[in-house]
C-alpha cells in the first residue's frame, strides 16, 4: 500500500485558483476538511491509509492554506463551499464529508446546505453549530497559537498529557506525520489565525437554525470525540442527542484533541462501519 503522505499532489482550477487535493483509495468518495491549520501534510498518513481500504479519501488545502492559493475566506458558508466546488470539479456527484475540529464545522455547514449531495456526515473533534455551554479551555490558546509547535505543544493541545499511553501515541503519530512534511505551509501568522477565528460569531450566533434542524436532518451523521478535548468540548454533545436522531455518538477514552490519531485502527473501524451500513 501507497502510503498516504507520498502521494502525489494535485491541483483542482476553482474561481480561478489553483486548489491543492490528494487522492488515494476506491469505493464512495469521502471529502476531508481540516482542522485549525492543518495543511495536506499534517494529515496522519495511517488515519488515511486505514480509512482509504474502502473509500476514495479526497484531503484538499483551503484557500490560502498550504499548497492552494488565495485567501481562506472569513465566512465559513465560502470555505464549507470549496468542498463542493471539490466535488463538481472531480465530477463526483455524492459524496461523504469528514470534519476535523474547524473542519467539523465546515462539514456540518455542507451537509446542511447540500443535504441532497451529502450521504452521511463524520465530525471528529468538534461541536455542534450554534451556542454551547462549555468554551474552549485557555490552555488551547496558550499553546496553538504558537508559531511552530514542539512535541510537548503537541501532546497538550492534541492529547492527554496526563496518560503515558497518549503520551506515546503522540509520539508515534509525529513521527508518521513528520515523514514527509513541509512545515513552511502550516499557517503560523496572527493575520492568518484570525481568518481562522473570524468564522465563530456566525457560526454561534446561527442564524439558519442548523442546531434546530438536527431535529429533522435526514443525513446520518456521526460525531467521534474524546474525553477530554481542551478546544472542543465532547459535553456539548450531550444536550442535542435525545431530539437528533440521526447522530451516533462515540468517545474515545483517555485522550484529547486528536483521537483519531491515537487510536487510528479503532476509529476508523468505527468510521468504515459507519459509512459501509
Amino acid at each position: 500500500m501507497k502510503n498516504s503522505n507520498t502521494i502525489n499532489t494535485e491541483y483542482a482550477n476553482i474561481d480561478d485558483l489553483r486548489i491543492a487535493y490528494r487522492k488515494k483509495g476506491n469505493g464512495t468518495p469521502i471529502i476531508l476538511a481540516n482542522r485549525f491549520r492543518g495543511t495536506l501534510d499534517t494529515w496522519d498518513p495511517l488515519f488515511l491509509d486505514l480509512l482509504s481500504e474502502n473509500n476514495t479519501v479526497i484531503t484538499f488545502d483551503y484557500t490560502g492554506v498550504g499548497y492552494s492559493e488565495g485567501e481562506l475566506p472569513t465566512d465559513i458558508k465560502e470555505v464549507a463551499s470549496q468542498i463542493v466546488k471539490l466535488a463538481d470539479y472531480l465530477k463526483i456527484d455524492k459524496f461523504f464529508v469528514l470534519g476535523w475540529s474547524y473542519g467539523g464545522w465546515v462539514a456540518q455547514y455542507v451537509t446542511f446546505i447540500n443535504s441532497s449531495r451529502v450521504l452521511k456526515t463524520v465530525i471528529i473533534g468538534s461541536n455542534p453549530i450554534g451556542k454551547n455551554d462549555i468554551p474552549l479551555e485557555p490552555l488551547f490558546l496558550k499553546y496553538a497559537l504558537k508559531p511552530i509547535n514542539d512535541l510537548e505543544d503537541e501532546i497538550i493541545i492534541f492529547y492527554e498529557p496526563k496518560s503515558e499511553k497518549s503520551r506515546k501515541a503522540a509520539e508515534e503519530s509525529r513521527s508518521r506525520i513528520n515523514s514527509n512534511i513541509d512545515t513552511s505551509k502550516i499557517p503560523s501568522s496572527k493575520e492568518e489565525f484570525n481568518r481562522y477565528f473570524a468564522v465563530a460569531p456566525s457560526v454561534l450566533e446561527d442564524k439558519e437554525n442548523f442546531r434546530e434542524k438536527y431535529t429533522i436532518l435526514q443525513t446520518p451523521i456521526l460525531v467521534i470525540s474524546s474525553d477530554h478535548d481542551i478546544s472542543y468540548a465532547t459535553e456539548n454533545w450531550f444536550p442535542l442527542l435525545k431530539n437528533a436522531p440521526t447522530i451516533q455518538h462515540i468517545i474515545l477514552p483517555d485522550s484529547g484533541h486528536a483521537m483519531h490519531f491515537q487510536y487510528p485502527e479503532l476509529s476508523t473501524k468505527y468510521i468504515n462501519i459507519f459509512l459501509k451500513n
